[in-house]
């Protein structure tokens, strides 16, 4: 029987899971402002008459506010709990929250810096700072987790996606500033403002939880991957041009609508996605001659009744509803929803912390202190800010690529995420002690591979919390363990690497020139990173049956959701 069905537009959007996804890509785009920093730090220190201590201390509180999101994930998990008796609730509630959150902190120190308020107290500023970066943990926490509940075979893959963009948004910001705002920092803080919080509340209402195992989610979630690649791509060839060409404002302004363009596909890939679904449904459905529905509902409510081959019992698919099915898998322990108290009281869950405080704490401890590690090598400050500018790049790297490769070896192999954690601080540790060695071009080297380590820790880190601890609760608990971010930086930047500087540093100004300043923090960070990579090891054999039962029921599903 030939099928003609074009489903309208409008159909489409309502309670999909393409475009929910598309809508929480786009969210995480302007997300990064926390990752922007060096842009107006110079306008608030000079505005507000603070000297290099303070500005350090309203950093301190940006890195707290970006890194702490414990309350939202306990908000996602109120409010989109299916236990709630009241209708309203869903991620838009914590996607509203951000928005407000990123508006307030960044419109009342737009408001200082201009004069338009009289100079707050450093810890009325600090707590601006600490409202308007704790939004990215709003918008992080809705749409990964979202994600995670909308593709629960493909995980990694999504959690990569979300995270790569989230990673590539600082430089998407960036470009909008160079671009628009003709390199005015003043009025990119009132940007910081709107955009980000406009971009949340238009497009909120999109980000729905869907889950539905859908035939051919692997090959759509292949081209949102394509596509973030190419914009990463083209992300890092406009950063090397512009760090070593003047461009002319035609020039600038072409790069910008080409970067917008990039951002396009998600919708188009969602609709076709979409449209695909749809005909596969009432084609399959109607050759069967099986086929119960509401006009009205097409799209949204589809009622079959049918005695598989198998002899399977009737099934009964809403996309308001839970599906119900006699042949109900049995959950592993482990891989129960635990809440974040019970989740606090394993050992699994203070060995993930453990080399997350050892990972991203000396990947941000190595990215902070780019500049001074570039100044005592010797290295121009064009080629310095090239090295800061494609750290992005390389974060983009690892967050996709590790959720990625981790999915396939997951699925073609039954290796468990674990072992990844593993390689990627292995890779971490080698970057370090390149770093270390002082040798020609080992900073390039060296922040390549600890670009890619660090990156993958934050795609890493969900995933495995999702699988190990349950996805009721995913949001509060990864955000807990995103703690040990600060914490490891504080050690490792603060207690290690700027104490040794210091130690090494010489003449009045306090500057060290030479491969000795770093040498020592670097392999201290490089055996960090060696230690990790064993705890890793340890969570790897404690977790591998979990994972191969996890595997097994994913190759075998006696009943499959025909959406």
């Amino acid at each position: 029987m030939e099928l003609d069905y074009n489903p309208s537009y409008k159909t489409i959007i309502k309670k999909n899971k393409w475009v929910s996804t598309a809508a929480s890509i786009w969210i995480q785009s302007t997300s990064g402002s926390a990752y922007t920093f060096a842009i107006y730090s110079q306008v608030l220190k000079t505005s507000q008459g603070y000297n290099q201590s303070t500005l350090d201390t309203i950093s301190v509180f940006k890195d707290f506010g970006a890194n702490v999101g414990v309350l939202s994930g306990l908000l996602y998990s109120a409010v989109t709990n299916p236990r709630r008796s009241s209708r309203i609730g869903g991620p838009w509630v914590v996607l509203a929250a951000g928005a407000a959150l990123v508006f307030v902190g960044y419109f009342f120190m737009w408001m200082s810096v201009v004069g338009n308020l009289p100079r707050p107290p450093v810890l009325l500023m600090g707590l601006y700072m600490l409202l308007a970066s704790n939004a990215t943990t709003c918008f992080n926490t809705a749409n990964v987790v979202t994600a995670v509940h909308n593709f629960p075979d493909y995980k990694g893959t999504v959690v990569g996606i979300m995270k790569g963009f989230l990673g590539l948004s600082g430089a998407i910001l960036i470009q909008v500033y160079h671009t628009i705002l003709n390199k005015k920092p003043t009025t990119y803080i009132l940007m910081l403002a709107l955009l980000p919080s406009i971009t949340a509340l238009l497009l909120m209402w999109f980000v729905r939880i869907t889950p539905t195992n859908e035939v051919g989610e692997k090959k759509y979630l292949n081209v949102f991957s394509l596509a973030a690649v190419v914009l990463a791509g083209y992300l890092m060839a406009v950063i090397v041009l512009e760090n070593v060409l003047t461009f002319r404002s035609s020039v600038r302004i072409s790069t910008f609508v080409i970067l917008i363009l990039l951002l396009v596909p998600p919708i188009y890939i969602a609709i076709k996605a979409e449209k695909e679904k749809a005909r596969r449904i009432i084609r399959s459905l109607l050759e069967q001659n099986q086929l119960v529905y509401d006009g009205n509902q097409l799209g949204n409510n589809f009622v079959q009744t049918r005695q598989d081959p198998e002899g399977h019992q009737e099934i009964s698919c809403d996309a308001d509803e839970e599906m119900n099915i006699n042949n109900e898998r049995t959950i592993p322990e482990r891989g129960e929803n635990l809440n974040l108290l019970q989740s606090i009281c394993t050992i699994d869950f203070w060995l993930l912390f453990f080399v997350s405080a050892c990972g991203m704490g000396s990947g941000l401890a190595t990215v902070n202190n780019v500049s001074q590690i570039g100044e005592s090598f010797g290295y121009s400050t064009i080629a310095t800010s090239t090295l800061t500018s494609l750290w992005s790049i390389w974060n983009f790297i690892g967050r996709f690529g590790s959720g990625f490769v981790s999915d396939y070896f997951l699925h073609a192999q039954g290796w468990s995420r674990p072992l990844f954690i593993t390689i990627t601080l292995a890779t971490m540790s080698i970057g370090h002690a390149v770093i270390a060695s002082g040798l020609p071009g080992a900073l390039y080297a060296g922040l390549v591979l600890v670009g890619i380590g660090y990156g993958s820790q934050w795609s890493l880190m969900p995933t495995i919390v999702s699988e190990i601890f349950g996805p009721a609760h995913m949001g509060a608990i990864f955000n807990t363990v995103s703690i040990a971010n600060p914490v490891g930086t504080y050690i490792l930047s603060v207690r290690v690497v700027g104490y040794i500087y210091d130690k090494e540093a010489t003449g009045s100004d306090n500057t060290c020139i030479g491969t000795h300043c770093f040498m020592l923090s670097f392999l201290i960070m490089a055996s960090t990173t060696v230690l990790a990579s064993l705890v890793g090891l340890i969570l790897f054999f404690r977790t591998r049956n979990f994972y191969r039962q996890v595997i097994l029921r994913r190759l075998y599903i006696p009943i499959r959701n025909l959406e």
